[in-house]
């Protein structure tokens, strides 16, 4: 999916949820005109500004939760905050009104050069949008003065628009001087200054500047507390990015204090299955699973998959991902038989709103086959009948995986040969790279599950086995040195893995006496050792 699909997406999953419906900005202290849009002044409730700020959208990917507010229209009022009456007049930001035929001019300016950059943006056109919000800059400090906080709006819209570029060192300033320009104009405790913090907080959380983060994020959470009430929707979600910054600081426990009251917030407000509030659930999910609390972290994704059954069925991957990070949960938890009962149902879900030959419904199939191997592994050695069973299934499963991925690869391969002046694109690279990962640990997997057979099979059974298990691992082998000379592919160190993994396997297996050929046993050692150094020196560079 493009940038500019993901945003549309985005803006038209919040337009659709009733649940994302919060209190207007004009009950807000003094703050209806703290937004203009379209060419006029305009009240706007927080739903349809939410529509307008398309930078806090991508944020959201980012971290892995919905953000705040991060590109503001306007942040002026017509005087000062304890006064602003008019929702119309403009000139009331001027310091001298008998110019305010050129402040109606520059205003239209900045309005235009805004809602262009803003367009630009949305089409992924950076260069074009950082050219319009560069103008909306210069004509804000021409029209309003180098202080005013129309130039504080277009510091901060520009500072977004780098960050999402990734031009950071361009970003930095803009974000400071948009908030230094606030606190001179509404005083450091107004919420425009609170939502600038949590912008730039919002920067440090995505390099990774914890410290300068956790700084941001307490300040305007201590202003939103002040201002907003510790029962609105934008404090509790600067206590979750608070939470999440103290997590990566490893304060675990007073991390999840704070995302539990994030979303303890949402959920009292009426707020419980809107998407920032999911996406918080499953961040705490994530975080339970890590240090192994599986019961909590299963409650939690339970009550999502609820949810999510609800409002969407099963004819959304929305839906389907939920289902499979609980079915990992319970893999992870030992309930093995419940996982593959909801992975089948993912299987069957995905083969619907896919198609049967996907590289995803390959990976489930591999998914569940390994499940089915553990469970055979748990079973007491008199159940045979249970272990064939399970045994069938399995192999079935990654037969058919087998075949889906060496189809994925053929079609990658043919597509390359046809595409080699220009390159094949990275959407099939990466299928086609995936497709070499499944295919490697679907034979390894065939190869295991034929010598697993051998505890419950006949002693002729079993010779038959260890042949069948022989020769999917030197399919495995073999698969891997056709695609070596594919040099994005020979070189992948995942790849690399997966390869040396069965050579492991065949070497082990042909150690136990299985026929082999004169020298293969020594070969195979020698290419382990290989593989290993590469592996090693890889990892050094």
């Amino acid at each position: 999916m493009s940038f500019r699909q993901a945003v549309r997406k985005l803006c038209k999953e919040l337009a659709n949820s009733a649940s994302l419906q919060t209190k207007p900005f004009n009950s807000l202290p003094n703050a209806g005109k703290l937004f203009e849009l379209g060419g006029h002044t305009r009240t706007k409730s927080r739903l349809e500004i939410l529509q307008w700020i398309f930078l806090s959208g991508q944020a959201a990917f980012i971290v892995g939760a919905c953000s705040s507010t991060s590109m503001a229209e306007d942040a002026s009022t017509a005087s000062s905050s304890k006064n602003a009456t008019s929702t119309d007049d403009f000139s009331g930001l001027l310091k001298v009104e008998d110019e305010s035929v050129i402040s109606n001019e520059h205003t239209s300016k900045w309005r235009v050069f805004t809602d262009n950059g803003r367009e630009y943006f949305l089409k992924g056109n950076i260069p074009q949008a950082e050219r319009f919000f560069l103008s909306a800059l210069q004509e804000a400090k021409q029209g309003f003065g180098e202080r005013d906080p129309h130039v504080a709006s277009a510091c901060n819209n520009l500072a977004e628009l780098y960050r999402v570029s990734k031009d950071f060192d361009k970003a930095e300033p803009l974000y400071v001087e948009a908030i230094n320009i606030l606190e001179e104009y509404f005083g450091v405790n107004d919420v425009r200054v609170g939502a600038a913090l949590h912008n730039l907080g919002h920067f440090y959380l995505g390099q990774r500047k914890l410290e300068n983060a956790r700084v941001c994020y307490e300040r305007a959470l201590k202003i939103k507390r002040r201002v907003l009430g510790e029962a609105h929707t934008e404090y509790a979600d600067t206590m979750y990015h608070l939470g999440t910054v103290l997590y990566l600081q490893g304060k675990e426990k007073d991390a999840e204090d704070l995302i539990l009251d994030s979303i303890d917030i949402m959920e009292a407000g009426g707020h419980g299955e809107s998407i920032s509030c999911v996406r918080r659930m499953q961040h705490l999910a994530q975080i339970y699973n890590k240090s192994n609390r599986f019961p909590e972290a299963e409650n939690i994704l339970r009550k999502i998959l609820h949810m999510m059954e609800l409002s969407k069925g099963w004819k959304s991957l929305d839906t389907v991902v939920i289902a499979e990070r609980l079915a990992l949960t319970l893999e992870a938890a030992g309930k093995l038989k419940e996982a593959v009962e909801l992975l089948e149902r993912c299987l069957d879900a995905r083969k619907n709103l896919l198609h049967r030959e996907h590289i995803q419904t390959a990976a489930d199939m591999l998914h569940i086959a390994r499940m089915n191997i553990l469970i055979i592994k748990e079973l007491p050695e008199a159940n045979n009948s249970q272990a064939i069973a399970e045994r069938d299934k399995a192999k079935s499963l990654l037969n058919e995986s087998v075949r889906i991925a060496r189809k994925l690869i053929d079609r990658f391969l043919e597509q390359k040969e046809k595409t080699e002046r220009f390159g094949v694109s990275q959407r099939t690279r990466k299928d086609g790279h995936s497709a070499v990962v499944i295919l490697l640990q679907s034979f390894n997997a065939l190869g295991a599950l034929e010598i697993m057979e051998q505890g419950f099979l006949s002693s002729q059974t079993q010779e038959h086995n260890k042949a069948e298990a022989n020769a999917s691992l030197r399919q495995c082998i073999s698969t891997f040195q056709e695609l070596r000379s594919e040099q994005s592919i020979s070189d992948s160190p995942e790849i690399k893995a997966e390869y040396l993994s069965c050579l492991r396997s065949l070497y082990l297996s042909i150690r136990k006496g299985a026929a082999r050929q004169a020298g293969e046993e020594k070969e195979i050692q020698e290419e382990i050792r290989r593989v290993e150094d590469e592996i090693s020196n890889a990892g050094k560079t």
